[in-house]
C-alpha cells in the first residue's frame, strides 16, 4: 500500500508536465509569431519565376517612373529625371547589344519593342521639358 501512495504523487507531478508541456507549447507559438514577423507577410502571391523579359519590364518600369509617367499614389508629382532616365535606356541598349544573337525571337521583339517605347517618350518628354523652361 505505500508503493500505491506513492504512485499518487506521480499524478502530481503529471500536473507539473502538463504546465511545463502549456509552458513550452506558448513559447513555440511566441517564437514561430516573431519568424513569421521578420519574415514578412506570407499572404501575398508567390512571385514569378525569374526571366528575361522580367529583368527587361524591370528596367522599362524604372525608365517610365524616372521619366515622371509613372507616379505613386499619395505622393507629390515628381519632375522627369531625363539622366537616370537616360541610364536606364542605355542599360536595355547594352543589354541588347550583348544579348544579340543569344535571345530568341520573342525576347528581341520583346526588347527591341520595348526600347522603341522607351526612346519615344524620352524624346517626347524632353520636349516637354524644354518647352516649359522657354515658357
Amino acid at each position: 500500500m505505500a508503493e500505491e501512495k506513492k504512485d499518487e504523487k506521480k499524478i502530481i507531478i503529471d500536473e507539473d508536465w502538463k504546465q511545463q508541456a502549456q509552458k513550452d507549447k506558448e513559447v513555440m507559438a511566441a517564437k514561430e509569431e516573431a519568424e513569421k514577423k521578420a519574415s514578412g507577410d506570407k499572404r501575398r502571391e508567390p512571385l514569378p519565376e525569374g526571366d528575361f523579359t522580367g529583368l527587361i519590364n524591370m528596367l522599362f518600369t524604372q525608365a517610365l517612373f524616372s521619366l515622371g509617367v509613372i507616379q505613386v499614389k499619395g505622393q507629390e508629382k515628381r519632375e522627369p529625371d531625363l539622366m537616370l532616365a537616360r541610364y536606364n535606356i542605355e542599360t536595355l541598349e547594352v543589354l541588347e547589344e550583348k544579348t544579340k544573337g543569344n535571345l530568341s525571337d520573342d525576347e528581341s521583339k520583346v526588347l527591341a519593342n520595348t526600347l522603341n517605347e522607351l526612346r519615344m517618350a524620352y524624346v517626347k518628354i524632353a520636349e516637354m521639358a524644354g518647352n516649359q523652361k522657354q515658357s
